[in-house]
């Protein structure tokens, strides 16, 4: 029984597969059919498009391209230069120019924009906007920002060949300098929209990002306390390191990736690393400011030319922050040109003429650590060999400011080398070090260059006013008149009666 009902099911079993199959294939056959017949009338289109546009019925052409963009079966970048064509020789400028952009993002070829079949409408406001934007110009901004960056170049080697000079400052201003010079080159193929035709340079000034305080604060550091690194130093590199890690994948991606990327507009992580860079310029800024503060204080080797030197390059770079400050909020923004994005690129652009010319008018500016070594480095020299480690260096300089400071310890008359010593509990020779490599002074510099400080602050005061300045000069410490106008006059080029004159006037 069993046996029989296998047999009448086979034949049922075996007609299901059958119609199964021959729906499938009927199916597949409809679907197939269906597409063949939408490519043959998308390839009729295309080719009745091409005999309008061959026998110049624009209007024709045109309906059958839009026809076959509809579809979606047509190879779009030849559509859109066919539109942009067609529109062109319809006398309709912005639609042609809507293409030019379309055909110009899907091709990755920004030189299409200037082809010949546009010169009749190159008058248009559409066409002329694009051709602003994507075809290779030299204006006025190009030209000034290639000028100072071929200056700053230049320079740039130039500060490392200087005689008598301190090569590592050099160095680090050298630098410096080439980081904008960089930036502003760049810039300047973002104005000429040379961007588009050398795609590698995107983000190329970028990497630098980070170099632009670390560079100026060892500068300073270097020019005013004649400051040798350490390897702890590297670590101001880490945050330079880390945007290289960030961006490498972007660096190594071939030009036609860049170049996509430049004409969507895409900044990648430019929010991230403008906010960054923002940071580590008010950090590092404020550090120099300070730095420079406490170097009028303490520097006497100095001259006026050295001091309005570093007085500018504080105000340059105070002033580059500014502008960089309002350059990120426009980038948070996504606003590219205007006034406000310019004063970025000025006040680049005028520090490192600034620069330049005084490494020519004022080359003595980039020798004055030489000076400083004369006067000074003999004195440090014969400390080499001492036992004073770096820990107890630092010890005994806060305990030295803190006497100078607190104590006023340079009011004795009769204070010597080896009293202020026994204050430090060292020796004579630990305080004479302690002295030449803190404060770059000898012991009869600091205590007369202190007592002049507390004098000036004393002719300042209401009831100092009808003090003789003989009084002013035993009361911070000196023992005779001669002496105190002396030192008055070194330290403020200026005499006692000439000071408090100016004090009343």
């Amino acid at each position: 029984m069993a046996n029989s009902k296998k047999i009448i099911l086979k034949p049922f079993f075996g007609a299901f597969i059958f119609l199964f199959i021959s729906s499938s294939l009927f199916s597949n056959y409809d679907k197939t059919n269906i597409l063949n017949n939408w490519n043959t009338e998308s390839d009729e289109l295309i080719i009745s498009a091409t005999k309008y546009y061959d026998s110049n019925q624009y209007a024709l052409a045109i309906t059958n391209y839009q026809e076959v963009l509809k579809q979606g079966t047509g190879d779009s970048i030849v559509i859109f230069k066919k539109l942009a064509f067609s529109y062109a020789k319809s006398n309709q400028p912005e639609l042609a120019s809507k293409y030019i952009h379309e055909y110009v993002i899907a091709s990755l070829d920004p030189s299409f924009v200037g082809h010949s079949y546009f010169d009749g409408i190159v008058d248009s406001e559409a066409y002329q906007l694009l051709a602003d934007t994507y075809l290779k110009q030299v204006g006025l901004w190009s030209i000034f920002c290639f000028y100072v960056a071929f200056i700053g170049f230049f320079i740039s080697i130039v500060l490392n060949f200087r005689e008598k000079s301190d090569r590592v400052a050099n160095l680090l201003m050298s630098a410096f300098i080439l980081i904008h010079s960089v930036f502003i080159i760049h810039i300047g193929l973002y104005f000429s929209n040379y961007q588009y035709y050398l795609p590698h340079v995107f983000y190329i000034s970028t990497l630098f990002s980070f170099l632009y305080g670390p560079l100026i604060y060892f500068y300073f550091k270097r020019v005013t306390i004649n400051y040798r690194f350490k390897r702890l130093d590297l670590l101001h590199l880490v945050p330079s390191i880390v945007l290289i890690v960030l961006l490498f994948p972007i660096y190594s991606l071939p030009s036609d990736e860049k170049l996509k990327i430049i004409l969507n507009k895409e900044r990648p992580y430019i929010n991230l690393i403008s906010i960054s860079k923002l940071i580590s310029l008010l950090i590092y800024g404020g550090l120099v400011i300070k730095m420079y503060l406490n170097s009028i204080k303490i520097n006497t080797y100095f001259s006026k030319i050295v001091f309005n030197w570093q007085r500018n390059i504080v105000y340059f770079c105070s002033i580059y922050i500014i502008s960089y400050g309002i350059y990120s909020i426009l980038i948070l923004k996504k606003i590219s040109s205007g006034f406000l994005f310019y004063i970025q690129v000025v006040s680049m652009a005028l520090l490192v003429l600034y620069v330049s010319y005084t490494a020519f008018v004022q080359p003595s500016v980039f020798g004055v650590l030489r000076l400083i070594k004369n006067n000074i480095q003999p004195e440090i020299d014969k400390y080499k060999k001492s036992g004073l480690t770096e820990s107890l260096s630092l010890e005994l300089k806060e305990k030295l400011q803190f006497l100078l400071e607190e104590k006023k310890i340079y009011k004795q008359n009769d204070i010597t080398l080896q009293k202020l010593a026994q204050y430090l509990d060292t020796t004579r020779h630990n305080t004479s070090q302690i002295i030449n490599e803190h404060f770059n002074l000898n012991f009869f510099e600091l205590i007369n260059k202190s007592r002049i400080e507390e004098a000036k602050e004393l002719l300042k005061e209401e009831k100092h006013k009808n003090f003789n300045i003989i009084d002013v000069a035993y009361e911070v410490g000196f023992n005779n008149k001669v002496t105190f106008n002396k030192s008055f006059k070194k330290y403020n080029q200026t005499t006692p009666s000439e000071y408090v004159k100016s004090l009343v006037a």
